[in-house]
């Protein structure tokens, strides 16, 4: 696959502020949570009022998100994106003065309010964070750019915890100074940064607001269900907030009663999970081949159970010994065992949560979008409740244990899971492509990136050498793509189905099948009306003898057909090279002789297959001009 590594993006100024100040926030967030734990212990106040605070605290900052979310997506939408982001971090100074203010008299009340404050201000910066990365990034950088922030959100998230509950302990009586200076500098800090992001446009500048929490909630909820692919995808990032929010509940209790230790070992078990899904997020890029792969979404799903199940067996019962330190742990027996759950649970965390980022960004039109991500977080917010109080009921009223949570986690998950790829084959479709794909081939790309549009209707045109070639161009392009392919191979047992799923369309000759072929030229009419990609193989079948046949004339009237409605497309010639020795081709000895040979193994396994792309040609190009241009992309490999 491309050379090119997602980290190349933290050297240009189009990411790396947006980056570090979604970062700072998120670190700064809780430095300040996890410092007002250490005052109330500093302050030594009894375990009624710590016990208050720790059921308060989650709700105060929840809250917002119920109350303002609505309102927070309609200006996400309507305002200039890095305006926004620099006003959010004021916000955040004047949230965070108060704090340290509360800090300084050791007011529990005013860090309340600072609390509920900074809930509110991070429910206003939630729609921008997501909205703003497909205005600066390309398509195929998508799922490398969310996978960079979700890594950078959990590692943040982990370090800030361990320096807020830090504070207390090293400075001492300096503590509530050492919290109130260290939370306005990181405050002040984010907003510097914020004022290096480049300005970008608003979605929907003519949006009117309406203020009505009620209405708008329910209009952006409806706003997440337009398309069966984005709904679930919203879903499916609902439910990995209340897998994470339920699993790392636990991990307190589950450290002390489980694994025999204490603050430290539930801070060790904690950043087991964070990096697991710093290193599943960032890997996604590679495994997807810079494309919007919602394939590795079911790998993540059924990994997580795999985990979670194994979690469970693993440390059933009680440990046997208690007030371990992180190092006894990691010397007992049995240990690495759970190193490993916990670590492969954030693994495959990350496998699943940035494609279903990176499909509703690329799925939802920009101008919708601010308020799709503001409609996700309320249902979001809604299932990390429903988790809080689902965790609670069935330990106090029930009596489960921990590692019981955890097994009922890993059946729920997989049954969650394949409600959603049953009713949305979709996911289910690429996985199995994906899998095909990558178990098969090694694939170098060439010119994909820069010649495939970012948007906007195309026509690709591609030499077709086996019953593969889709399945490798739709692994290869970062966008979908809508496959037209004779209705005979359409029609493959097992492949069907992921044909029919992929939204292929079929087509036969005029002479075998005037209504199908009718059909067909009007769905790719449609599709590239609709702005979406169609590519076909002009040969008409595949190669009998690995070289190109002559294209036919059905690709000029597609054009013809196009240019007629007023709106011409343009025409991307790409070619597939080292095909020709795969087993879902008609290579054979005899094949040369104009006799059909049989499928056979391919000479070596992951064989290199290249893919290359030319320049786009705008007007009417032909059938021999397009041809010319795939042999010459060809070249003189088969």
């Amino acid at each position: 696959m491309s050379s090119h590594s997602q980290f190349s993006l933290l050297t240009q100024r189009r990411f790396l502020p947006y980056f570090t100040v979604q970062s700072l926030g998120a670190f700064n967030d809780n430095v300040y949570r996890q410092a007002i734990i250490g005052l109330l212990a500093w302050m030594a106040v009894g375990p009624e009022q710590t016990a208050t605070y720790a059921n308060l605290a989650p709700a105060i900052f929840i809250l917002p998100y119920f109350l303002f979310s609505a309102l927070a997506g309609q200006v996400a939408e309507k305002m200039e994106k890095q305006k926004l982001i620099v006003v959010t971090t004021t916000m955040e100074i004047v949230i965070m003065t108060v704090a340290a203010v509360g800090f300084v008299l050791q007011s529990m009340p005013v860090l309340l309010v600072a609390l509920f404050a900074t809930g509110a201000q991070s429910t206003l910066f939630g729609p921008v964070k997501y909205s703003i990365l497909p205005s600066v990034l390309a398509p195929e950088e998508l799922t490398g750019g969310n996978g960079l922030v979700e890594m950078g959100t959990s590692i943040s998230i982990l370090v800030g915890m361990i320096f807020g509950g830090l504070i207390f302990q090293l400075a001492g009586s300096n503590g509530p100074w050492v919290a109130a200076i260290s939370i306005i500098a990181l405050a002040i800090a984010g907003n510097q940064v914020a004022r290096r992001i480049p300005k970008v446009d608003a979605g929907s500048p003519e949006l009117k607001i309406d203020w009505n929490p009620f209405t708008e909630s329910w209009r952006l909820w409806q706003l997440t269900r337009k398309q069966l692919a984005v709904r679930n995808a919203v879903l499916g990032v609902s439910w990995f907030w209340f897998i994470g929010t339920m699993l790392t509940a636990q991990l307190p209790a589950y450290a002390a009663v489980n694994l025999g230790g204490a603050q430290a070992l539930y801070i060790f078990a904690l950043a087991l999970f964070s990096v697991g899904v710093g290193v599943g997020s960032m890997s996604c890029e590679k495994l997807s081949g810079r494309i919007v792969e919602i394939g590795l979404v079911p790998l993540g799903a059924f990994g997580v159970s795999a985990f979670m199940l194994d979690l469970y067996f693993a440390r059933p019962g009680q440990a046997l010994a208690s007030g371990l330190s992180v190092l006894d742990f990691v010397r007992a027996d049995g240990s690495w065992r759970i190193i490993a759950d916990l670590t492969g649970i954030g693994l495959f965390t990350g496998f699943f949560v940035v494609p279903l980022f990176a499909l509703i960004q690329s799925r939802t039109p920009r101008s919708e979008l601010a308020r799709v991500i503001a409609g996700t977080n309320i249902q979001n917010s809604l299932f990390i409740v429903a988790a809080a109080l689902i965790g609670l009921a069935v330990q106090r009223l029930l009596g489960w244990s921990i590692p019981q949570v955890f097994l009922a986690l890993a059946i729920a998950n997989t049954l969650v899971a394949i409600w959603i790829f049953t009713i949305v084959p979709e996911f289910l479709m690429r996985f199995l492509s994906w899998m095909l794909v990558r178990a098969l081939y090694r694939l170098r790309l060439h010119g994909i990136e820069k010649h495939v549009p970012d948007d906007g209707a195309a026509l690709i045109v591609c030499n077709h050498v086996s019953y593969m070639d889709a399945l490798i161009l739709a692994a290869c392009i970062p966008r979908p793509v809508r496959f037209v392919m004779y209705h005979r191979i359409f029609n493959i047992p097992v492949m069907r189905w992921i044909f029919r799923t992929a939204r292929a369309i079929p087509i036969a000759g005029a002479r075998e099948d005037p209504e199908l072929m009718r059909r067909a030229f009007d769905e790719i009419d449609a599709t590239l009306a609709e702005g979406e990609l169609v590519c076909i193989f002009p040969e008409g079948a595949l190669t009998r003898d690995g070289r190109i046949a002559p294209f036919k004339s059905g690709v000029e009237k597609i054009l013809e057909r196009a240019a007629a409605a007023g709106r011409p497309v343009p025409v991307v010639p790409m070619a597939l090279r080292n095909m020709w020795a795969s087993m879902w081709s008609r290579r054979s000895e005899r094949a040369e002789h104009g006799r059909l040979g049989r499928m056979r193994v391919p000479r070596r396994f992951r064989a290199h297959v290249e893919v290359m792309a030319a320049a786009p040609l705008a007007g009417q190009p032909g059938a021999e001009t397009l041809e010319a241009a795939v042999r010459e992309l060809r070249g003189d490999a088969a």
